[in-house]
């Protein structure tokens, strides 16, 4: 049985077919969806030069996450435009190991990821290490 969905997302459009797949899958499970995200801080000059050029209303918008929220955003909204229950989270580091532990900690079932980068003959790509890391079920989609 699965219960939980898990799908990594780095709002590119490979992965987001990566994320439709996802919710297709969650939707046939009627599953829950945890959408998954690695992420950079955004650049520190990047950030102050924004908040002196953003409007006061809108400055506490504009923070070290906020590519990631906005993505993460992107994907809940079709969650719920699908009658999915959902839950996201992003984290900083190295994208196989994160992808793996936040789906452990929110026991996913399985994981989807796009296959960008296998094509790669080199050990290392995120598609590679999180197949041979994961302790659940990889369902890895076509994306390029």
């Amino acid at each position: 049985m699965v219960s939980t969905v898990a799908v990594g997302t780095d709002g590119s459009g490979t992965a987001s077919k990566a994320v439709r797949a996802a919710i297709d899958l969650a939707q046939r499970y009627e599953a829950r969806i945890v959408f998954l995200s690695v992420y950079h801080p955004v650049d520190e000059v990047r950030l102050r030069r924004e908040k002196r050029d953003a409007p006061e209303e809108i400055q506490w918008s504009i923070n070290p996450e906020e590519d990631v929220d906005r993505i993460l955003s992107a994907a809940e909204q079709l969650a719920e435009e699908s009658g999915l229950r959902w839950a996201s989270e992003a984290q900083t580091g190295e994208p196989a190991e994160v992808l793996v532990r936040l789906a452990d900690k929110y026991e996913a079932d399985v994981l989807v990821i796009g296959n960008r980068g296998m094509h790669r003959r080199v050990l290392g790509s995120v598609p590679n290490s999180v197949t041979h890391a994961a302790n659940c079920t990889v369902f890895l989609v076509k994306t390029t």
